[in-house]
């Protein structure tokens, strides 16, 4: 887990034993009140990525210990992931004391450095971070902004070089050259650097098209200004930042400088390094960044929405939504907010007022298919399909001309129409999800996997789950599609195969297991059938399912139907 190697990178060893116990092993009063007791339950709480606890418990152990080391990086690294930096910078001043080649909270207390205006240290200790691992991407811009705040125009491209080397990285070396020298009131050299950003990408990212516009507008450009906005509107409709930036235009209301200062292109480079960074393997790390992004610059929007899709992934959707709700409805950020807010309410199970903010939301925009589209799923995922299918129906009316991307949509309705038992609505559907996405991988599996269910069309069917593969290839579900297909036909050797390998992929899925179970019991291999079957009901299929493999616990699987083939192919 990557906080591993956070901690392993801001410590030495304690010297100790690895500690075995768990909370489990504690009473509940030892949890609470011993130092033993909040280590193990810091220990079971990192392994839950339960963050917040592992905080809370780590500090209370330090408490109690405080000069055991081990429980002072600890500390420290869970308070930067809760945003608690102000604690965290208290403790890499001591991790720093006993360990000055600390990365991360050296990292940290040159940041704090920028932020309080010290941009003589923050450019010395800059100079003394690492250039390997992460630090490669951060080190040369956190140099390069030390520099910017002691006026140092001469030293930034040196400091920038080696990041512009790293394949990739050119556009975000020009970004931030743009914003250091708009920061530095050199307006030709920064529209220089932005034109570089737009021109390196086919479709323009609106950080960059409103860095650009935002100088335009200051310099009394309105012209370009309105130009390079009426550009993005036409590759982004509906997008509430371009929109709020033409209204600003039209009152002759130009923004205030993006960045006020250093702390704040710091933080900009935090948020970047962020995004890169969230990635399965990856987000705790960009949690990391970005809590640090907002320490710098606290009203940072762009930084608040990517900490709380963080929290959002890793199951915290309290934590997530208290983010959602600190951005201004009415703000430019306001309705993506709203969105993730809705989404964060029914994963707390609080389904009734996500339903009611989704309703809400496009009564008042009643172009934006958004919160139809988000309103259906959540139907969708409570099996309420008629009420989905409904809610889809809705979102479908608001789409003028249906492009590529308008596939999922269809593909949606398609699933609450199929879960509805009406067929033929949902085969048109999906079929039409196709029309517009012809490689879709999931909507390929669903209609494939759909008509093997039925019956139909099987030689067809069984080339889009094999597409599919190849499309997805550690897609469980769609390599059981597959294993079932095989199955389907009697292929019980090369079903089994594809089957077991889905269970590898979904080990707790429990039509998987069933599915396999039914390749053992074809295979002849009967106690392992049943010894998958009884794997299946461990992990509570629907009631229906779970008759059914009961039944075949008891009695084993009937004389198979026909096999499918190419005779009833279609």
């Amino acid at each position: 887990m990557l906080l591993v190697a956070c901690l392993a990178a801001c410590a030495t060893s304690s010297g100790g034993a690895e500690r075995k116990a768990t909370p489990a092993d504690l009473p509940p009063e030892a949890v609470q009140t011993s130092s033993l007791g909040s280590y193990l339950a810091g220990r079971h709480a990192q392994h839950e990525h339960d963050y917040a606890a592992a905080a809370v418990y780590f500090g209370r152990a330090l408490a109690a210990d405080p000069e055991d080391f081990e429980l002072i990086n600890k500390t420290f690294v869970f308070d930067i992931t809760e945003g608690r930096i102000a604690e965290a910078t208290v403790l890499a001043k001591r991790i720093h004391q006993i360990d000055g080649a600390s990365v991360l909270p050296n990292l940290v207390l040159t940041l704090e450095q920028l932020k309080t205006g010290d941009y003589a240290g923050a450019a010395a200790a800059a100079q003394k971070l690492p250039r390997e691992g992460i630090q490669r991407f951060m080190t040369p811009l956190v140099i390069a902004w030390s520099k910017a705040g002691l006026g140092d125009t001469a030293g930034v491209a040196p400091a920038l070089a080696p990041l512009r080397e790293v394949q990739g990285f050119a556009p975000l070396v020009d970004f931030h050259v743009g914003l250091i020298a708009d920061y530095a009131g050199r307006t030709a050299d920064a529209e220089a650097a932005y034109k570089r950003v737009l021109q390196s990408s086919t479709r323009a990212n609106w950080r960059s098209v409103d860095a650009l516009g935002s100088l335009y507008e200051r310099s009394g450009r309105t012209p370009e200004a309105r130009t390079l906005y009426e550009r993005f509107v036409a590759e982004n409709a509906d997008n509430d930042l371009v929109s709020l930036a033409q209204s600003r235009l039209a009152a002759a209301k130009p923004p205030p400088p993006r960045i006020a200062t250093p702390a704040d292109g710091a933080a900009e480079a935090l948020f970047d390094l962020a995004t890169l960074l969230n990635q399965t393997e990856t987000a705790d790390l960009a949690l990391i960044y970005g809590r640090l992004a907002l320490h710098l610059k606290p009203d940072f929007p762009f930084a608040q929405l990517l900490v709380a899709d963080i929290l959002a992934a890793q199951h915290r959707p309290a934590a997530a939504l208290a983010i959602d709700r600190a951005i201004a409805p009415r703000s430019p950020f306001g309705w993506t907010a709203r969105m993730g807010a809705a989404a964060n309410l029914e994963a707390l199970g609080r389904t009734d007022e996500a339903i009611a903010d989704l309703r809400a939301m496009a009564a008042e925009r009643r172009d934006s298919r958004q919160p139809l589209i988000e309103l259906g799923d959540i139907l969708r995922g409570k099996n309420r399909f008629a009420e989905a299918v409904d809610a889809y129906n809705q979102a479908i009316a608001r789409i003028r001309q249906a492009s590529p991307r308008d596939w999922a949509v269809f593909y949606s309705r398609g699933v609450a129409l199929e879960r509805a038992r009406d067929w033929q609505r949902a085969e048109a559907d999906l079929l039409h999800a196709l029309e517009l996405q012809p490689e879709q991988p999931v909507a390929l599996n669903y209609l494939g996997y759909s008509w093997i269910e039925k019956g139909q069309h099987f030689n067809e069917a069984l080339g889009m789950i094999e597409r599919a593969v190849k499309l997805r290839p550690n897609d469980g579900y769609i390599v059981d599609s597959l294993g079932w297909a095989l199955f389907r036909v009697g292929d019980y050797p090369r079903a089994t195969q594809q089957l077991e390998r889905a269970v590898e992929l979904l080990p707790e899925d429990p039509t998987i297991n069933d599915h396999l179970g039914d390749a053992y019991w074809r295979s002849g291999r009967e106690v392992e059938a049943r010894n998958q079957w009884r794997r299946a009901l461990q992990f509570k299929p629907e009631a229906q399912d779970a008759k059914g493999i009961e039944a075949k616990l008891d009695r084993g699987l009937a004389k198979p139907p026909p096999a499918l083939g190419t005779a009833q192919g279609g």
